[in-house]
């Protein structure tokens, strides 16, 4: 069965997320994205415990469904950790994502992390604790448990980040590092990066929004085709079987908040080569620059750029629907105009990733505007240009561009 899934999420009682998201709203959302299979996210928290327990019904094998209201979605146990301790003489900021099959296993986690730090305080708990004693609590409870470093690359919070992180896994976890079988790519990396490093070839890459509201669901996902259950889906992405793991949806890396090196405060943005030229300093203020994913990749690279294994999960770029057509309609994405366009194309093709990845543009052009049509196939085969993002500052995206809008400008007016 082929379907699509995002395993990282967060609840209402994240720090800096929607106070809409609910698990009724995520199941909605999640089938205006296309997602099939969506992460619960956030289940070390008390209070969204408590709700999933009461609002989530046992599905298939490690999945779950709403238990008063029909819906197709499917969810799955997770929980992302910020682990957060002092290891060979550096303070490491580590942040993890835990899957669990079943209920039941979530309460031994929580119980146990419960007596080390404070749940309550946040739906990502922060912990003083070692990230390889985690994996062991973890494994130690429920060896069918899964365990992945969250967006491997990102400079503060990271396995791999330049400022918290280790330069490879068995840094970080010892003799555990063999229970590591996926890396999440994070926004502001793509597979085509992380091949370049030896880890991130020796394990499974997969792709997740980390959505702090409801509207970013799925704005990286994993593709599978395998039986719909968590046992199939976690033994897919440990074996980087291409027949059941098919690719990974991916932001396009340099619209993320840390591809290039800068320092926001000073508006100061760049590329490795010219972080080496001013020795990492911002030449503004004299302070370090954040260094961001792609000098980080450069840093730790033992096979040139374009680099791909034979064994590699393929990957597909795309850009919110959203996005596109704000940028077509030259208007703001939150506009009415995005709206009713975006809805149009919805009730018309059933969800976004249809819409994104299979919908022809004879197609799209009987339901839409031809800027709208055809900035999705420009999205679509990577037609775009982007100003990088850098130091929590996210990159933009341009699909049509001048060149595009003055062509179809002219196309509208021979018509």
């Amino acid at each position: 069965m082929k379907f699509i899934a995002d395993f990282h999420i967060h609840s209402k009682y994240s720090r800096a997320t929607s106070p809409k998201i609910d698990l009724d709203s995520l199941a909605k959302f999640a089938l205006l994205k296309g997602v099939d299979v969506l992460g619960t996210g956030d289940f070390t928290h008390p209070q969204w415990y408590q709700s999933l327990k009461e609002e989530l019904k046992p599905s298939e094998e490690g999945l779950f469904r709403l238990k008063d209201k029909p819906s197709r979605t499917r969810f799955i146990l997770t929980s992302e950790i910020s682990c957060i301790y002092s290891k060979n003489g550096r303070t490491r900021k580590i942040h993890v994502l835990i899957f669990s099959p079943d209920i039941q296993t979530v309460k031994k986690i929580n119980d146990k992390l419960g007596k080390i730090g404070n749940l309550k305080a946040d739906g990502r708990p922060i912990l003083g604790l070692d990230a390889k004693e985690l994996l062991k609590i973890v494994l130690d409870i429920n060896e069918n448990c899964f365990f992945v470093p969250a967006h491997l690359m990102t400079p503060w919070f990271s396995v791999f980040g330049s400022r918290s992180g280790f330069d490879s896994l068995e840094e970080c976890f010892q003799e555990y590092s063999k229970y590591i079988y996926a890396g999440e790519t994070g926004l502001s990396a793509d597979p085509g990066m992380l091949w370049r490093i030896k880890d991130g070839r020796r394990i499974t890459l997969i792709s997740n929004s980390d959505a702090h509201s409801l509207c970013h669901i799925g704005r990286e996902a994993n593709v599978f085709d395998t039986e719909l259950d968590y046992f199939s889906i976690i033994e897919a992405i440990k074996a980087k079987d291409k027949r059941r793991f098919l690719y990974t949806i991916e932001f396009y890396p340099q619209e993320g908040k840390y591809y290039f090196d800068g320092h926001r405060e000073c508006g100061v943005s760049f590329s490795p080569e010219e972080s080496k030229r001013h020795n990492n300093i911002c030449p503004k203020c004299g302070r370090p620059l954040t260094i961001g994913v792609l000098n980080r990749v450069e840093q730790l690279s033992d096979k040139p750029k374009g680099f791909r294994p034979k064994d590699a999960i393929p990957f597909k770029s795309l850009v919110p629907l959203d996005n596109i057509i704000a940028e077509a309609l030259g208007v703001g994405v939150g506009t009415k105009q995005v709206a009713r366009e975006y809805n149009n194309l919805i009730e018309k093709f059933d969800n976004e990733f249809n819409v994104l990845l299979n919908v022809s543009q004879e197609e799209l052009q009987t339901t839409v505007l031809p800027e709208i049509a055809q900035g999705i196939i420009m999205a679509r085969r990577g037609d775009v240009s982007i100003k990088p993002g850098y130091d929590g500052e996210y990159g933009k995206i341009k699909i049509l561009g001048k060149i595009g809008r003055d062509r179809l400008n002219r196309q509208k007016t021979l018509f």
